[in-house]
């Protein structure tokens, strides 16, 4: 099978290393261009190239995607968490599958690991679609379901989705399901994470500020408004805590609408990560 893969994200390149691992390996990987990142603003390559380069496999990063000729006219086109609008002629292609890591048609978009633990939800998983121009809405031809856990991060769960999308892949591979076109019921978009998002709002339960916290760990990070970065939490449903930041012994804690958060790890603005014991240290709060 001649196969090429587009992907960008840290997901995408984990799946594109198990790809290659079940003997699946790609002529051509496709990712964006290197782009400036951090505070000293230099060029960065995406992860999917990082991967690439260590496989040793061929790798081409176009300004636009939709136009590149080498993609064109194999007998797949694997799409992962590419970041950018596909069009044609790349549409047309008869061999063109999109990886979307939830039960669509919930969570179409940007984040969809991230907004199932942020609402809650019992359950995700991995859908093999075909990409059409509409945003995440084309025909599914395969389905794996993931249960979320309590203490599920998004490190925990996108590990297990990532696996089971590979096996996935295979098996479509193998066995060339039909497609069937998306339920018009239950959409649900998942919009990309912004500064709101990340921001713990003590307005609300702790429960639901604990699920922020996961959702957003290690790659992204919650944080109080103060800037405090919230790396690790607890919810205590049954603890009340005053307004704002507060110490019982060793505990930190915020004070939420509905319990407290114990905040067991956290990162000062500009600092390093620590636990909460070393950040009451030297601290006086109420």
């Amino acid at each position: 099978m001649r196969l090429a893969y587009l992907g960008t994200s840290d997901f995408a390149a984990d799946l594109l290393r198990r790809l290659v691992a079940a003997g699946r390996t790609p002529e051509l990987v496709v990712t964006r261009p290197d782009r400036p990142k951090g505070r000293g603003r230099r060029l960065a390559s995406p992860p999917v190239a990082d991967v690439a380069r260590e496989l040793e496999l061929e790798l081409a990063q176009p300004i636009d995607v939709n136009s590149f000729a080498p993609v064109l006219g194999l007998d797949a086109v694997v799409v992962c968490a590419y970041g950018a609008l596909l069009k044609e002629p790349l549409l047309s292609e008869p061999g063109l599958l999109n990886v979307h890591p939830s039960l669509l048609p919930r969570w179409r978009g940007a984040a969809p690991i991230e907004r199932a633990i942020m609402a809650g939800d019992r359950e995700t998983g991995v859908a093999i679609m075909r990409p059409t121009a509409g945003f995440d809405e084309g025909p599914v031809c395969a389905v794996a379901r993931e249960p979320i856990g309590p203490e599920d991060d998004y490190a925990s769960l996108s590990g297990r989705l990532v696996a089971a999308a590979a096996e996935l892949l295979v098996q479509v591979f193998d066995e060339h399901p039909p497609f069937v076109e998306q339920a018009a019921e239950g959409v649900v978009y998942a919009e990309k994470i912004g500064p709101d998002d990340r921001t713990l709002d003590p307005t609300r339960s702790a429960v639901e500020l604990d699920r922020v916290v996961r959702a957003l760990h290690p790659h992204i990070g919650a944080r109080l408004a103060d800037g405090l970065g919230v790396r690790r939490a607890r919810p205590l449903p049954d603890v009340s805590a005053p307004p704002g930041l507060s110490r019982d012994g060793d505990r930190l804690l915020l004070g939420t609408a509905a319990g407290a958060l114990e905040l067991l790890e956290v990162q000062p603005p500009g600092g390093r990560p620590m636990e909460a014991a070393a950040y009451l240290r030297g601290r006086d709060l109420p």
